[in-house]
């Protein structure tokens, strides 16, 4: 394919290496002339390991060249966007480059006599797309879509590796407008191999920003507990290095899908142990300390969507901490339900797992002794709290919902908590609530 990268620095420079040593035809265009010439001349504009070697052999082979008239591209079947999109003072993201490069390429488009796609690899969020990109393209009269293709196709390319990471990538993610646009983009990394990921624009590109955020959480969270180990006289490195030992729960998959709040028996009470020490010995961690305040932000935010249906009869479905267990120490589904019945709804409960007959020992204790109210709440079906609900929440998944066995009216509003990803009889999938 014949493919135009514009912005050559650290993502673009690499980029358009890589690509031209997958086989494909590339040009690269940047404002800064010297840019261009350093590639021209087989040299890398910016300092990364083995980049020189690929542009060198490529710009030999005649597969790699640069310059810095836009209009040189205008011919290309695809042209990927690279430019930079730096925070401003407010932390915004400045996207003035990346509109300049979208109104000249829609000029281009305009006379273009063959399908041309626009590949977004700059990092920007959902609404750049929707507000700037798209209206940019489309600014001489061409829709998205259908004179045009276009994607986001974010890179995860680290500084010192960014070579490597290209071509030993876990997935190229493709965000598309339509499946014509994500063909178009699919077909650039058909030697790569990886796999192909296709999905919408606004995943794709929230995809990178959760990725760097959780980057950034895990250097702050490794730098907490490394400032606490000292403090108890431990080595925070090998705290850390036996903590990641363990890929079944801590460097997994696990606890990263979005539900509601955390609770039980261990992570609270952990934690705060962990906090109350840090406070003693006048250590600040200020990451972890927000862990409590962002678990009760869920809480909160629950409640206010169901004051907000205007709805007055609320049935729960959920009321111990997670699937699969009875405990209802510090379930966040108790303080939930203790929450309504304060401001007056008239609640019920449905959970499988908590069956008064059937609790024993700390469990019992806690629902006669500490939320009685609660218990006289409790019904025997899924059909009866949906039976009683006007509003009605699911808090955890339990096995009923795989067919909402003996339900046969949908609430008036349905508040899928946990994401549970299930919907009542009635009710399509995009009126379940987010």
């Amino acid at each position: 394919m014949r493919l135009a990268v514009f912005g050559l620095g650290y993502v673009g420079s690499v980029s358009a290496a890589c690509l031209s040593e997958l086989g494909h035809s590339v040009i690269g265009i940047d404002v800064n002339p010297d840019k261009g010439e350093h590639i021209r001349a087989g040299r890398a504009p910016v300092l990364e390991p083995r980049l020189n070697e690929l542009i060198a052999s490529n710009v030999k082979a005649g597969r790699l060249t640069a310059a810095s008239d836009p209009a040189a591209a205008a011919d290309a079947e695809l042209f990927m966007i690279c430019v930079g999109t730096p925070s401003n003072a407010q932390g915004a993201v400045d996207v003035s480059a990346l509109e300049a490069v979208c109104t000249q390429l829609a000029a281009f488009m305009a006379g273009a006599k063959t399908f041309q796609t626009v590949v977004i690899r700059s990092t920007v969020l959902p609404a750049v797309v929707a507000d700037t990109i798209i209206p940019a393209l489309e600014s001489k009269g061409q829709k998205a879509g259908v004179d045009f293709g276009l994607c986001v196709n974010p890179e995860f390319l680290r500084e010192g590796s960014a070579v490597d990471d290209f071509f030993q990538a876990p997935f190229t993610l493709i965000g598309q407008h339509n499946d014509a646009s994500g063909d178009a983009t699919a077909r650039v990394y058909a030697n790569l191999d990886a796999p192909i990921l296709r999905t919408n624009i606004p995943t794709a590109s929230l995809v990178k920003y959760a990725s760097n955020a959780y980057h950034a959480v895990k250097v702050a969270f490794a730098n907490e507990i490394g400032s606490l180990a000292e403090k108890f006289g431990a080595d925070g490195t090998a705290v850390m290095d036996v903590f990641c030992r363990d890929t079944k729960l801590n460097v997994s998959a696990k606890y990263l899908r979005p539900g509601f709040a955390f609770g039980g028996s261990c992570l609270p009470k952990d934690l705060r142990a962990l906090l109350h020490h840090a406070r003693h010995t006048d250590l600040d961690m200020p990451m972890l300390d927000s862990v409590f305040k962002s678990n009760t932000y869920q809480i909160d935010r629950a409640v206010a969507r169901i004051q907000q249906s205007g709805h007055r009869r609320v049935g729960l479905v959920g009321l111990s901490f997670k699937a699969g267990t009875d405990d209802l120490r510090e379930s966040p589904l108790v303080t939930l339900s203790e929450t309504l019945i304060g401001k007056g709804f008239d609640l019920r409960i449905y959970d499988p797992d908590v069956q008064l007959g059937h609790l024993v020992g700390t469990n019992r204790a806690y629902i006669e002794h500490a939320i009685p109210h609660i218990s006289g709440l409790l019904c025997k079906s899924l059909k009866e709290v949906s039976d009683h609900a006007e509003v009605l929440v699911v808090g955890k998944f339990v096995p009923e919902l795989a067919t909402w066995q003996g339900v046969d009216r949908a609430p008036a509003v349905f508040l899928d908590i946990a994401r549970t990803l299930v919907s009542p009889p009635g009710m399509s999938p995009k009126l379940v609530a987010e």
